[in-house]
């Protein structure tokens, strides 16, 4: 074959910067869309958030901005109350502290008192899920213990301990184990017959089982005592805490009162609601990542 018959095939030419940065971008479309898309159902999710929040506080302010009303208006509350919202850090001498300072004294309170309910509770839920005798003597007892309410606890754990703080522990312990017990033996007893057949199969020794089978199939019914559980401790230390006085958001709501300061409870308020939905939300989410999602979030 001569050189002549040789046919060369035409290169293109070298694209500028403009045209690799214009199809960069045209090769990015799916990556726009999601973020639109995500952007989209925030607003989504949100705009009825605030069209409720908006609504409430208008007639909130309507209601309250008769000078016979007893409650103070949105506008008197940021007024009356501009320095307990803007100094949420504020360190003064013994209870005079800033909110903040409350929540996370309480906070202490209740992690305490939850982490001691949540490992009783699992232990005393897999025990009765477990065992019949155990179901027939213990269910009765804690069926009773269970309605009786969180403050009765209070004066016997004084009597007990001689000192508010961990009298506040166990009331909040009281009050959050016996729906974590409850709900822990329910998924326990509805584990498939199936799991257990191929536990057998298995050989699987008591601690496999448990870890293996047990644990993984009742952790929804776990989660949702826990969720439960969370809630009541956080209602359980304020309600506490109104009476053992100390730090604590409950005894800065209840010092309000005494010094006519309705604005800054309704401010305090606020703080216990946030305060306890994120709480229920870190329960869901982390019982969403140990259970792959089939604890409800």
């Amino acid at each position: 074959m001569s050189v002549t018959n040789l046919k060369l095939e035409p290169q293109a030419a070298p694209k500028s910067s403009a045209q690799v940065i214009a199809l960069g971008h045209t090769a990015r479309p799916g990556i726009d869309s999601r973020l639109s898309l995500l952007v989209a159902q925030s607003v989504a999710n949100l705009l009825p958030l605030l069209v409720t929040l908006t609504v409430f506080t208008l007639v909130w302010q309507i209601i309250c901005s008769s000078p016979e009303s007893s409650l103070p208006a949105p506008t008197r509350v940021f007024e009356e109350s501009w320095e307990l919202i803007a100094h949420p850090f504020y360190t003064g001498q013994g209870v005079d502290q800033g909110l903040f300072w409350h929540v996370l004294a309480s906070l202490q309170r209740v992690a305490l008192g939850y982490a001691m309910a949540a490992a009783v509770g699992i232990a005393l839920g897999v025990l009765v899920g477990q065992s019949a005798l155990a179901m027939r003597g213990l269910d009765p007892i804690f069926q009773v213990l269970r309605t009786v309410p969180p403050l009765a606890w209070l004066p016997l754990s004084l009597a007990a301990f001689q000192d508010g703080t961990p009298s506040a522990i166990f009331v909040i312990f009281i009050t959050a184990i016996w729906p974590i017990i409850i709900n822990t033996a329910v998924g326990i007893r509805n584990i498939p017959q199936d799991y257990q057949n191929v536990a057998r199969v298995l050989r699987l020794n008591g601690l496999e089982y448990f870890a293996k089978i047990m644990l993984p199939a009742a952790a929804p019914y776990i989660f949702t005592g826990l969720r439960i559980g969370i809630g009541l401790s956080w209602l359980a230390i304020v309600a506490a805490e109104m009476l053992i006085g100390g730090v604590g958001i409950g005894f800065f709501i209840w010092d309000a009162w005494n010094s006519s300061l309705i604005s800054d409870i309704i401010v305090a308020l606020i703080y216990v609601g946030i305060v306890g939905f994120l709480l229920d939300r870190l329960i869901a989410l982390i019982g969403r990542a140990i259970t792959r999602g089939t604890a409800s979030a």
